[in-house]
């Protein structure tokens, strides 16, 4: 004869039944371990967030855009969604210092203010963490009848 629990309907259940809904372990599932996220990570999120923002042309500095367009050339090397940003990431807290590039005409410090509301909210919604701080250096202006500057490279 087997064990049997009576459920509150008036049913039968076998205790190995009653055994397999139990939960092992206690606690939410989603507390046991430990998350953790790499600098790099939040580094990308606020690179492709700052980018979306009407008005920036750019990340980085004059010198890691010029390199970066030679790195862009190299096979393998891919575009830097990184260039221009910096990221210190903590346990719950992140803060992230970005350099970027306007067009010439727009408010900068509308932009500024974008960039930041649209890297904040990417940034706290894809990971969790807090974003302490968004400081924005603005380093260059693009203006309309500026060539791209696209580095000529010698060998072909």
């Amino acid at each position: 004869m087997t064990d049997t629990t009576i459920t509150p309907e008036g049913g039968h259940e076998s205790q190995a039944q009653v055994r397999k809904a139990t939960r092992r372990g206690g606690g939410d599932p989603g507390t046991r371990g430990r998350t953790t996220i790499a600098d790099g990570v939040v580094e990308k999120i606020a690179g492709l967030a700052a980018r979306d923002v009407v008005g920036v042309h750019a990340m980085g500095s004059g010198l890691a855009r010029t390199f970066g367009a030679v790195r862009d050339r190299v096979p393998g090397g891919g575009k830097s969604v990184t260039r221009g940003v910096k990221a210190e990431v903590g346990e719950v807290q992140t803060a992230l210092d970005l350099e970027i590039v306007v067009d010439y005409g727009v408010a900068i410090a509308d932009v500024a203010r974008a960039v930041r509301e649209n890297v904040i909210a990417a940034v706290e919604r894809m990971t969790g963490l807090e974003v302490v701080e968004v400081n924005i250096a603005v380093s260059d202006v693009k203006l309309p009848e500026e060539e791209e500057e696209e580095t000529e490279l010698r060998i072909q």
